[in-house]
């Protein structure tokens, strides 16, 4: 979604989606997901690692490593299955995954990162400020251009709204590959004029060794964490800057980072943007950790969302538990139907949700599905003092997802989105214990207390409903 710099900013940039998903896009359609949909055999299941396909001893050796995580082996054995069956990019074994919560973390490994790059370095992000953290980054990438490494950087034009093309200008005097994604200027354009389709991702491949996906864009509104023990309630000043942005970050080191460059290089190729070179790109890569990984891009332009139907069916066959983080939450009713027929069979359902957003009216579009959601067994909770940010999911404490993907119709239909899945109990523990951090400072939205919510509040909700499909 805009940044919160201006209310003036976010407004101009959702009049001007909103006109052009009317003028050119129409409302766009989402894929039914069946659930039997996964009905092949883990023997079946194919894996890579960085020397290529596994033998299906290899890959038995490596879900064997998983089971002695103590994880519940039926679990884990089902949602490796459901995972493998969906179609698009392959499940890759031998990565190490970090979990990186707020800003601060997530830049300061960016930056370890960037600065032990030896080839190049690729970052694609939907927003670049030129602020203090957007600057640092600008003058790193300069300066790791001039030492022989190359840096490629592709931004959003709707998302960099505000950063002027002067702010640029120094990195590609550098040396800087800089590339702007379907710019809103018809007269810039490289290919057809789909001002609607936006690159929401956020995601940063080093020697194609390491990647970066998640949350986080690229500026100061994450200088600060969110968990801070000397903050009581801040709040927001007129221009939204005092509270802290809750977001998350995952950084993976090993054989999957190449399955992340695919994906950088491909929209990088499709934009037409300039001749990368010859920067070793797809070196070969040793194992860096145990971990299953998979990554999965999204496109306006592809058949269907693969991150829609990949959540779909995880949720699909959830068994004990779901767990959902996300800033922008305005599900379509194959969504919602199936976390209430997860809630109906058993499912520990939970979602945490923000209380306040850099956009009003996809928190009211998102609170007029509470009723239905409350009714149907789906527990809410809004996080309080932060604004959130995050999109993360654990299923089963088996199955993790973090990236850039909201749970509404513009991630799953319009949306250029990155997510990566981790198929581990170990790494599914940290993400519930980053959950519980989440709950413990949110509060519960009861059905009897939302019933009771005043009449102007049902307006907005109502109000902002009808866009949900535009949002």
């Amino acid at each position: 979604m805009i940044n919160n710099k201006t209310n003036s900013r976010s407004w101009r940039a959702l009049l001007l989606l909103m006109l052009s998903s009317t003028l050119l896009a129409g409302c766009g359609s989402l894929p039914t997901i069946v659930p039997d949909m996964d009905t092949h055999s883990a023997r079946s299941i194919q894996m890579k690692g960085g020397r290529g396909v596994l033998s299906d001893e290899q890959a038995r050796a490596t879900l064997d490593k998983l089971r002695q995580q103590n994880a519940d082996n039926t679990l884990l054995d089902r949602h490796v299955a459901i995972e493998g069956a969906i179609t698009g990019a392959p499940l890759v074994t031998g990565n190490k995954v970090t979990l990186l919560i707020d800003g601060p973390a997530t830049y300061a490994s960016m930056t370890q990162a960037i600065q032990a790059a030896r080839y190049h370095v690729n970052m694609e992000t939907y927003i670049m400020e030129d602020d203090d953290v957007g600057r640092q980054f600008s003058q790193l990438f300069i300066a790791m251009q001039k030492k022989g490494v190359q840096v490629n950087l592709m931004y959003d034009s709707v998302g960099a709204l505000n950063t002027p093309r002067a702010f640029f200008q120094p990195m590609i005097d550098a040396g800087v590959n800089v590339l702007e994604y379907n710019p809103l200027n018809p007269t810039q354009v490289r290919r057809d004029w789909a001002v609607n389709q936006r690159d929401h991702r956020k995601l940063l491949v080093v020697d194609g060794k390491t990647a970066f996906v998640g949350g986080i864009n690229i500026s100061s509104v994450y200088s600060s964490g969110s968990f801070s023990t000397r903050r009581k309630k801040p709040q927001l000043d007129k221009e939204g800057e005092q509270i802290p942005w809750r977001d998350t970050q995952v950084r993976i080191d090993g054989p999957v980072a190449l399955e992340f460059q695919k994906l950088f290089i491909d929209t990088w190729q499709r934009q037409r943007g300039p001749d990368l070179g010859d920067h070793a790109y797809f070196p070969s890569v040793a194992p860096a950790g145990s971990e299953i990984v998979r990554a999965i891009g999204s496109s306006a332009e592809d058949p269907y969302s693969v991150i829609y139907a990949t959540f779909l069916s995880a949720i699909h066959h959830a068994e004990h538990s779901i767990y959902l983080t996300n800033a922008y939450f305005v599900p379509d009713p194959q969504l919602r139907e199936a976390l209430k027929s997860a809630a109906r069979r058993g499912v520990d359902v939970r979602l945490i949700l923000p209380s306040h957003s850099d956009s009003s009216l996809v928190l009211y579009a998102s609170r007029s599905f509470y009723q239905e959601l409350l009714e149907g067994g789906v527990r809410i909770f809004e996080r309080q003092d932060a604004l959130l940010h995050s999109k993360t999911a654990v299923i089963d404490g088996v199955w993790s997802t973090i990236g850039s993907t909201n749970l509404d119709w513009r991630s799953f239909v319009f949306n250029q989105e990155i997510n990566a899945v981790i198929l581990s109990p170990s790494f599914g523990t940290q993400v519930k214990a980053m959950f519980d951090r989440d709950l413990d400072v949110s509060r519960e939205i009861t059905r009897e207390q939302w019933e009771q919510r005043p009449i102007s509040e049902r307006m907005k909700e109502f109000g902002a409903s009808i866009w949900a499909r535009l949002l």
